[in-house]
């Protein structure tokens, strides 16, 4: 920028004014002496004179100064519009700076200001185009997104703009995708703005780069060249020293700013396919780490907070790819080293990465080894916030071979915790020995013990679980009674522990009754000694637990009908009490000892729903439903245990007679999802639920669909803002797709909106309907709900496209997704003899009927984790039927509302070569074709 040199450019009379407010000794004489400028400007600008552009601008600049010093103005907008006009790059300066402070968006001076900007754009003078694009974008009004949407982006790709105006072109730009992205177009010049990447002018690629990466989650599929151009530029940044790009090295690390855009550009997409690129990629992220392990070459702190914000974003890199074992091992132990560090921020962070480096199975082992060093910091940290992502990361890492250490040490730390976290960490507890329980013991010991140390945050969510849980297990009631009437001795008891044991022992009393410690009139005295320091809530349900102490101990009726026929609980002003009370004390009455028998007896084992303690975690603090599934795969691959038993209801009435329905094995949290097949597992975990974060970009939309061939929920899209999971449900051609959208943010997500719309080759052969239209806002921190019926006409390939609108932060946005709604969804699994099999296998012969593909193994081969893949993908795999046992042989039909398609498989895996022979037969070639291309890339 040109600097301000001549006398004539000095402005004195603006420096004497200045110099006259800063020596005034009161609020008074400020103002005296602004009203008497304000008055001299006035007249100046309505005087018959005309006024040079050096007097208009010191004028124009006495009323910023008098604006900045609070005061309104309300003239001089035209003399700072005509200041536009000259040619003298001082005077045009000021009136822009006047403009971007003072104008507003929809004053009526906007049109000559747009038309004065227009042919500044269009000016030889480069300095002159800067001050006009700093303008536009200082403003980023939707009107200047219409007028200079196509503009801009000309001058960024044109082969004459200089270097500066090509940064301040990028720049303007993305301000102005982000405040109108709807009016913009990207493709049209999307190969020359990635080529930016790749220019000379290092301050170029820096604005290019976060221009780049804004467009890449606009328009993915458009901007996807871009991650070979970063990956290079990256490249040579790394593997610089802070001499080859002196200009740009801050304290020794080169580029740091322009490295951080472009490791989170690379984290919009998934990991390079082109083995040249990949290698150059993983080369240098292992630079990156290299160099955090060297000596450091400046002991100043902006070297190791540069040096470290590299480090951090190509870890989070390293997490995104979440396929080099390598790689997340030693981010692993370099965030490790970190978790003793003075600095607090490292600390904070270093625990925040590895959280979700525990949800890798690659990293899941390095991450547990510094469990010692987390608990540390968990009672040693002075931090709150630093305490905090400790508990999340000792959430995270807890499994089946280290549940009891870290529950015991949350339970120890709950007594002293901060109380804004402490309801969370109840949650957490509840959670993980519920998930995690070796046996029904130490469950109930575990939860038993939370009520006790931290009663006033266990929600009743948690004591509903524990009751749930001991109805749905014969072999825990006993116990469970046992341990809540040795709790409820206690002097000082929680209203939460009388809850639970008027509830279990009035369900399960009679179990300890032979003890002449725990008679029945022992336990009964025991819960009404807690009886009038409870709220009515809790004496409504003991009053219920009265009357099954009455079926179960006839021996206390009298004692018990004494307590119900009490004055102080017929005459009670609290209806519900009164009316509990009245109505027991008459059935235990009348009616007969069976009648009290049948209206009283225990309850059955509560039918399958969803767990609400993770709900309301959820709900409370949105986690990353990717780690969840990754911890589901975990727990199919290993023996089951006591997750598989028991799936129980949101609420439990306070002691309810009804009858309910009996569910046989289920898993223990409540949250199976229904199998796409009668063969497949039942064990899937945690999958109905959504919620935290933790990848701060998704990648491309289509990459994910692949992984729903075997599966039918779990999470389509995420982005730092929104997460979008999907549960799908198919019965013969006819489908449902539910899918959750999650509010990632604290602010709501307003003008929501979700259409599915089919492409021109699904159109006549899937019909789509919502069943409602989707919530048009969504909360900070919440989730909704929006289902989709499905019928399939005819055999279809590709999938439905899912449009998401929705504003933040008075930002439009717009993700485009594919559905997971792909044709072996309507594939149905038939069991046939081994003499049927073969002879439909010579029934469909001809050549146009089969496609067959010998290919390289790309996993591991594995009988049992092929069965298991062809189960989810909709076949049927046939036992003893082929003769050589290694291989393996399936049958399905895909169902059409117009037709059924027949479909044989045979897989033949040869271990020594490493190879898989794939032969897919139907009686309709294209089918065939279509489902040997699914499998071949997942074998």
């Amino acid at each position: 920028m040109p600097t301000v040199s001549s006398r004539g450019d000095a402005m004195r009379g603006l420096a004497v004014f200045i110099s006259d407010i800063r020596n005034c000794k009161s609020k008074e004489a400020e103002s005296k002496r602004i009203n008497k400028e304000l008055a001299n400007i006035r007249s100046k600008f309505k005087g018959d004179k005309t006024l040079d552009g050096y007097s208009k601008k010191k004028y124009v600049c006495k009323l910023l100064f008098i604006f900045l010093l609070g005061h309104d103005i309300d003239f001089g907008h035209m003399e700072a519009v005509n200041l536009l006009s000259s040619n003298k790059y001082t005077e045009k300066q000021i009136g822009y700076l006047f403009i971007s402070v003072l104008v507003s968006s929809n004053s009526d001076l906007m049109k000559l200001i747009i038309q004065n900007i227009k042919n500044d754009i269009s000016s030889p003078k480069p300095v002159h185009v800067n001050l006009a694009l700093h303008c536009i974008a200082n403003i980023g009004s939707a009107e200047m997104s219409e007028a200079f949407g196509q503009e801009v982006p000309k001058l960024l790709v044109s082969a004459h703009a200089s270097e500066s105006v090509k940064q301040s072109a990028a720049l303007c730009l993305l301000r102005l995708i982000r405040t109108l992205p709807d009016a913009m177009t990207y493709a049209e010049w999307a190969s020359r703005v990635i080529h930016l990447l790749n220019d000379q002018h290092m301050g170029v690629v820096t604005s290019a780069a976060s221009l780049i990466h804004t467009l890449s989650q606009l328009s993915p599929g458009d901007y996807k060249g871009c991650v070979s151009l970063a990956v290079s530029r990256l490249s040579r940044i790394v593997t610089s020293t802070y001499t080859d790009l002196q200009d740009y090295t801050y304290y020794f690390v080169p580029a740091p700013w322009l490295s951080v855009k472009l490791l989170r550009l690379l984290q919009c997409y998934p990991v390079p396919e082109e083995p040249a690129v990949r290698g150059r990629l993983v080369e240098c992220l292992e630079t990156i780490l290299n160099k955090c392990q060297e000596p450091p070459k400046s002991k100043k702190v902006q070297h190791s907070n540069s040096k470290n914000a590299v480090l951090f974003e190509a870890i989070n890199l390293i997490i995104h790819i979440d396929s080099e074992p390598n790689l997340l091992v030693r981010a692993c132990n370099q965030l490790g080293q970190f978790l003793q560090h003075r600095e607090t921020n490292l600390r904070y962070l270093a625990l925040e990465s590895m959280c979700l480096l525990a949800g890798s199975e690659f990293s899941a082992d390095a991450v547990k080894k510094h469990r010692e060093t987390v608990i540390n910091a968990l009672k040693t940290e002075r931090d709150v916030s630093v305490r905090q992502r400790a508990v999340d990361l000792l959430y995270a890492m807890c499994d089946k071979t280290n549940s009891e250490e870290i529950v015991a040490e949350m339970l120890a730390y709950l007594k002293k915790a901060d109380y804004a976290i402490r309801e969370e960490m109840v949650l957490k507890v509840a959670i993980l020995s519920e998930k995690y329980a070796s046996d029904y013991t130490w469950y109930v010991d575990t939860i038993l013990q939370l009520i006790r140390v931290a009663g006033d945050y266990v929600s009743e969510e948690v004591w509903h679980r524990v009751i749930q849980i001991v109805i749905n297990r014969d072999d825990a009631q006993g116990y469970a009674a046992k341990t809540v009437f040795e709790n409820l001795q206690a002097p000082a008891c929680h209203e939460n522990m009388v809850k639970v044991g008027g509830y279990i022992l009035g369900e399960f009393g009679n179990l300890i009754a032979g003890d002449e410690r725990s008679s029945p009139l022992v336990q009964f005295n025991l819960l009404h000694s807690k009886f009038h320091l409870c709220t009515p809530s809790t004496r409504a349900l003991l009053l219920s637990t009265y009357i099954k102490f009455i079926n179960l101990f006839p021996e206390i009726k009298q004692t018990i009908q004494n307590v119900l026929q009490n004055d102080n609980q017929l005459r009670n002003a609290d209806v519900e009490l009164q009316q509990r009370a009245l109505e027991y004390s008459q059935l235990s009455s009348i009616t007969s000892q069976d009648v009290l028998a049948t209206v009283l007896e225990e309850m059955p084992p509560f039918p399958e729903r969803e767990s609400s303690i993770l709900a309301k975690l959820k709900k409370k603090k949105p986690a990353s439903v990717q780690a969840i599934e990754k911890e589901e795969e975990k727990m199919k691959k290993s023996p089951p245990s006591i997750e598989n038993h028991v799936n129980v209801p949101k609420e439990v009435p306070a002691n309810t007679v009804s009858r309910l329905t009996i569910s046989n094995s289920v898993d223990l949290l409540g949250l199976s999802t229904p199998p796409a097949t009668p063969q497949q597992s039942t064990n899937s975990l945690l999958v109905d639920v959504f919620g935290s974060v933790d990848q701060p970009v998704a990648p491309k939309p289509e990459s994910n669909i692949s992984k729903f061939l075997f599966k039918n929920s779990g999470v389509l899209f995420e982005n730092n803002l929104i997460q979008v999971g999907v549960k799908c449900e198919f019965k013969e051609h006819t489908g449902r797709v539910g899918l959750f959208f999650g509010n990632k943010t604290g602010n709501q997500l307003q003008n929501f909106s979700a259409s599915v719309s089919m492409g021109a080759d699904l159109q006549g052969k899937v019909n789509i309907a919502p069943q409602k239209e989707a919530p048009t806002q969504i909360d900070g921190g919440a989730q909704v709900q929006h289902f989709v019926n499905l019928e399939c006409i005819t055999f279809f390939s590709g999938s439905p496209n899912l449009q998401l609108r929705y504003q933040h932060a008075s930002t439009p946005q717009q993700v485009t997704l594919k559905l997971p709604v792909i044709i072996n969804k309507f594939m149905e699994g038939t069991n046939m003899p081994a003499a049927d099999f073969f002879n439909r296998w010579k029934q469909l012969g001809q050549p146009v009927q089969e496609t067959q593909k010998i290919f390289q193994a790309n996993h591991p081969i594995d009988t049992e984790a092929a069965k298991t893949k062809l189960t989810g993908f909709g076949m049927s795999v046939l036992i003893n039927v082929d003769p050589n046992p290694d291989n393996l042989v399936g049958s399905g039909i895909v169902k059409t509302k117009t037709s059924q398609i027949g479909c044989l498989l045979r897989l033949e895996p040869n271990k020594e070569a490493k190879m898989y022979r794939l032969t897919v037969r139907s009686s309709v070639g294209e089918v065939a074709a279509l489902l040997c291309t699914m499998l071949e890339e997942h074998f």
